[in-house]
Order: structure tokens, then sequence, then C-alpha cells
């Protein structure tokens, strides 16, 4: 039972300056205007199975002419539960991928009737970590869905005893440290690059890869290497920026630099790719025909910088990008890059956590065991259950977004 406020005026009370403002309707309100027991007004509001439908349609009635809202904590308090989730986030401001899902996990949460609340992350160090995890817990949360993908997040994270539930949005399974992921699959990912790339003509394609503590950049640095090995291509160290379009503008203008001089980039004896007109209009001559920047603002950055040097693109060089970002259909020349459906990792990150919360699910399930541990009891419970696995497939497929920035050679 529970005597919840809710929004809408049905009477007056008195607003503190000698006059009168409207009072929220209250459940027993409802209870009036419906014909029956405020208990059974909070039973229709907690789901419960012994309310006959006519009772429930009468009382539904009743809160619709009222415009009656439910009181998130007066709910809180008869259920005894939160019916919140905790989102613990890393670096989301500047980053499109961790942003993205941020989002998607926030709507993913709202259209299952829970709250999120979401932590930001101070640094990696593990004492912002466990700070941040304390943040979430004292919240009450039910579940935590951990979207922060670098390695040193995520093996902190399974060296702590926890007590709810958690889910990692993006990574991969082997770095994840047994915690349960929901991903994109960055590996086919790449091969669609690739094989767009490499059907194309390209046989000389340069890696501007991701932070090497990101375990997306991991992802698509080790499919990238694969994928060159299993087409029997040359493989060129690559080379690192921050996932801003200013380090790819960085690298990009030491490309040419390094080209104006003959040289190639990585030691690797590559030669014969992309031209330039240099200062004086000597030829600058570049070991690659292609680049793949590990996401879109980099590769806005490397497109700015060969065209700044007398570079076309992608008549003297392709490049693609990975994200597809808003901006991405709108660079010039327009980018072929690959998109991420956030929108589905998101309810897939939802559903695999409540899954654990509600015991119909496995904590781990699909990785190598568990770093998770458990000492919550009933919803609450963070222990590895017995069970199926959660109905839904914990990986997105990506897609080939083709557009201007590739060309056949």
């Amino acid at each position: 039972m529970c005597d919840a406020r809710f929004v809408y005026p049905v009477t007056e009370q008195q607003d503190g300056n000698g006059g009168s403002r409207p009072r929220p309707a209250s459940i027993r309100d409802v209870a009036r205007l419906a014909g029956v027991s405020h208990q059974t007004v909070s039973r229709v509001l907690n789901g419960h199975p012994s309310i006959r439908d006519v009772t429930k349609s009468r009382v539904l009635a009743a809160m619709d002419q009222l415009r009656f809202r439910p009181s998130r904590a007066a709910r809180m308090l008869s259920m005894r539960r939160s019916q919140t989730i905790g989102i613990l986030a890393a670096a989301v401001g500047s980053h499109y991928g961790p942003a993205s899902s941020v989002s998607a996990v926030e709507d993913a949460a709202r259209d299952r009737g829970y709250y999120a609340t979401v932590a930001h992350l101070a640094s990696v160090a593990p004492s912002a970590i466990t700070a941040a995890i304390e943040e979430l817990l004292s919240q009450e949360v039910e579940g935590i869905v951990i979207v922060a993908p670098r390695t040193s997040v995520l093996s902190r994270l399974a060296e702590l005893p926890m007590t709810v539930p958690i889910v990692a949005a993006q990574g991969e399974p082997r770095d994840a440290g047994g915690i349960p992921v929901a991903t994109v699959d960055q590996e086919a990912g790449v091969r669609l690059l690739l094989d767009h790339l490499i059907g194309q003509g390209h046989k000389r394609i340069l890696h501007v890869a991701g932070p090497r503590d990101w375990n997306d950049a991991q992802s698509r640095l080790r499919a990238f290497k694969a994928g060159l090995r299993a087409a029997g291509l040359v493989w060129s160290p690559p080379l690192y920026g921050d996932w801003t379009s200013d380090s790819g503008y960085a690298i990009g203008r030491a490309l040419v630099q390094e080209g104006s001089g003959g040289g190639s980039m990585g030691g690797d004896g590559m030669s014969g790719g992309a031209d330039a007109e240099g200062k004086r209009g000597r030829k600058r001559r570049l070991p690659f025909t292609a680049v793949f920047a590990a996401n879109d603002q980099m590769a806005l950055g490397v497109i700015h910088a060969f065209r700044e040097a007398g570079l076309d693109v992608p008549r003297d060089v392709s490049i693609v990008g990975f994200d597809d970002i808003p901006e991405s259909a709108h660079f010039w020349p327009p980018l072929t890059t690959v998109r991420q459906d956030f929108g589905d990792l998101g309810v897939r990150c939802v559903t695999m956590l409540l899954d654990l919360i509600q015991g119909t699910g496995v904590q781990g399930a699909g990785v190598q065991g568990t770093g998770v541990r458990g000492t919550g009891t009933g919803n609450r419970a963070g222990a590895v259950h017995d069970g199926p696995p959660a109905a839904v497939a914990p990986v997105v497929q990506p897609q080939l977004i083709i557009r201007g920035s590739v060309a056949a050679i």
C-alpha cells in the first residue's frame, strides 16, 4: 500500500502567501472516483495478478480522468525495488561511440520501465573507478551497464566484489575479465571495409588506429591485421591517434611530409602509391593507396591534411572510417564507413542486465566464467544464476555505408 502524490491538481490548498494553489491528486482521490479502496489502486499500480480486469479498467479510467501519474519514490517504497539501473561512463563527452551507447542504454531502460542514473569516471585510476561504482550502489541500483570500453576499466571492475549484476557495452569478451558483453561485431565491420577496398583494387592499405587502451581500437586493429594476412597483403605497422580529428590531421601531415622525402611509413619497404604536388612542384610519393582510420573523426583529420597537401581524395588516395557519425555523410568527399546500431546495442545491454536482475539470465553468459561476485538476494542478487542464458544475442551486426571517399584503382 502506498499514499503517493501526483501532479494533477484536483483541490485547492494554501500556498503560504494567503492564497490558494492546486493540490496534486492522491491515490485516495483515484480510489474515490473509481469506487474502490486505495489498497486496490495500489495493487493496480504494482501489477498485482489478483485484480479483476473490470476493476483494473475502472481504476485506469479514473487515473486517466485525473491525469494521474505515479510517484516513483512511493512505488520504490511499496515494491521494495528501485527500478533503477546504473551506467558507468568514461570519456563520453568527446567520443561518439560511448556517448551514443549511454543514450541508447538510457532509452532502452526507459522503455522497460526503469530509470537510469549515470556516473562519469573522472579518470581510469582504480580509486576513481571504485568511487564511481560506490556512487551508483549508494543509489540502490539493481544492476550496472559499463560504457567504458577500456582495458584498464574492465580489468579493475572484474576484481571488485559486486552486489549487483553488471554488463559491459562494447569490447570483446576476451578483454572483459569475465564480465558479460553486448557489442557491435568489430571484426565483421573491419572485414566489410577491407573487402570493399580490396575489391576496388587496393593492396597497400595503411591503418590509423585508436588508443592502445581502448577495446574497440584493439579489436579493429586485430581484425585489420588478420584481414590483410588472409588476403596475402603486406602488413604495415599502424599509426596511433586518440580518436580526435586533430590527431588524424597530425598523422596525415606526417604521412605527407615523409612521403615528400621519398621514405616509406613504418619501415615496411612499400613503394608506388599516391602522388601529390609538393612545394616547387615536386611529386610526393606515398607508400599506400588507401587509409583505414579507426573512427570517422580521425578520418576527417586525415582528409583535411591530404587535401591541404594537394592530394585528391579519392582520386589519389582512398579513405574509410568507422562509426558513421551524422556528419560523415557531409564530409568532402562523403565518407565510406561502418555504421554501428547503438540503439540495438542499448536494447541488448538492458535486456541482458534485466534478465540477470530477474534471475532468468546467466552472469557471464557467452564468456569464460565471471569475475563478478554477488552477495544480494532476490531481485538484487548479483550471484551467478543457474538457468538458461539471456534470450537476446549479445552481438550487433554492423553495416557498410559506401560513399565517395573510395575510388577503384
